[in-house]
């Protein structure tokens, strides 16, 4: 029986939901190497700085650290080296343009597998304000309050 692992990430960006205002999302392919994607197996690797950018009508993703495969030896490549994204001409054209504009980056998400292929989830997003971020946890927590209140009247 073949696991459905497309549920389950290998790694979340979890801050950038907190200080990004994410809009639109990509699904794309990323090329690695066979360490680093066992690497990305073992769930080594962190989205925390990750960037990317469109170059040559191709989208680079840098600032990504993948740990260095501990029986990798002299196989074993840098571990914030720059990946190329795979994506659709279409997608990557859209992607461009969007990047053009002040104020938008293209920020990984999450890494997932999906068919036994390491797949990351990328989010055009714009830089939250100070002000913008105490609100979204003050809505989350009134949303939390609410969900609490509604249980405990529905027992």
């Amino acid at each position: 029986m073949v696991k459905n692992t497309e549920d389950k990430p290998l790694a979340q960006n979890k801050k950038a939901r907190h200080d990004y205002e994410i809009y639109e999302t990509f699904e794309a392919g990323i090329v690695l190497t066979g360490t680093e994607i066992k690497s990305v197996r073992q769930a080594k690797i962190q989205l925390k700085d990750g960037f990317a950018r469109v170059r040559n009508g191709e989208v680079w993703l840098s600032n990504v650290h993948i740990a260095p495969f501990e029986q990798g030896n002299i196989f074993n490549v840098e571990e914030l080296r720059t990946r190329k994204l795979l994506l659709n001409k279409k997608e990557i054209a859209k992607i461009d343009k969007e990047l053009s504009g002040t104020g938008i980056t293209f920020i990984p998400l999450k890494v997932y597998l999906k068919n036994g292929f390491a797949k990351v989830l990328m989010g055009l997003a714009r830089g939250k304000k100070d002000y913008d971020k105490r609100e979204s946890l003050k809505r989350k927590e009134q949303n939390r309050d609410i969900a609490r209140q509604l249980k405990a009247y529905n027992r």
